[in-house]
């Protein structure tokens, strides 16, 4: 059956109107990115505030990147805030079974949740890599002697990594979702997905793992395939009849 994408969007806008209600998630999603566009060149500063400008700047250079990384950090642990009340939270609600009693196909359903639960995060990403770059440069400029952002790596970092890992991040917690009876439950399983991500940045930052753009592309095709597996995985465990009979 053909895919759509009005169908999806539909679902999208009713997601949006229940997001704006929910201060917290909202908070999150714009402070989690925010502080760290604000924090790591606040520590740069404070730094070199004792051990004089420019000294810093130059020896941390090879780690620029890898404190980028956390922007995909905040990309994969930010939309389970959305997505974990998706479908488990309507089940609370009793608002889901009437959106699976309409003519919509489950991947317009799914879809359109996951678009949903990507779009702010990854808004406040980007918009928090911008300050960051420009607050990077501005602090690293007198020890480097040139602008180090915007580079390469930090574009496949924003534009592949980032979406990459928000969509895995959405797609795991859908799944989640889908078999669970309350909302915290989804939380504490997808929130152990946050720790490879830590152990890959702890793994560049102790130089095991470079941030060349060949890795990053390496990393961001793993990313595409197990993406694409989850939102097959998504639609073939998502059976709507046993949720609207059985869910109590």
């Amino acid at each position: 059956m053909e895919l759509d994408l009005q169908n999806a969007w539909s679902v999208a806008s009713k997601e949006f109107k229940t997001f704006r209600k929910r201060k917290g998630v909202i908070y999150a999603t714009i402070l989690f990115p925010l502080g760290i566009a604000v924090g790591f060149p606040g520590v740069l500063v404070a730094i070199e505030s004792v051990a004089g400008p420019g000294v810093v700047s130059a020896s941390v250079a090879p780690f620029l990147n890898a404190f980028s990384f956390w922007f995909v950090i905040g990309a994969a642990s930010l939309p389970s805030g959305i997505a974990s009340y998706s479908i488990v939270g309507e089940k609370i609600q009793k608002s889901l079974e009437p959106l699976l009693a309409t003519p919509m196909t489950d991947s317009e359903i799914l879809l359109g949740k996951c678009i949903a639960s990507f779009l702010p995060p990854i808004a406040a990403i980007y918009a928090s890599s911008i300050v960051y770059m420009v607050l990077m440069d501005v602090v690293t400029y007198p020890g480097l002697g040139y602008l180090y952002y915007p580079n390469w790596s930090f574009g496949v970092i924003l534009l592949l990594l980032a979406p990459l890992a928000s969509i895995l991040s959405i797609e795991l917690t859908v799944i989640l979702s889908a078999r669970a009876n309350d909302i915290r439950s989804v939380q504490q399983f997808t929130g152990v997905l946050f720790f490879p991500f830590i152990i890959i940045y702890v793994m560049t930052e102790i130089g095991v793992i470079e941030f060349s753009i060949i890795n990053l592309l390496i990393m961001s095709g793993i990313f595409l395939v197990a993406d694409l597996l989850l939102f097959y995985l998504s639609t073939a465990t998502f059976k709507r009849e046993e949720i609207l009979t059985k869910w109590k």
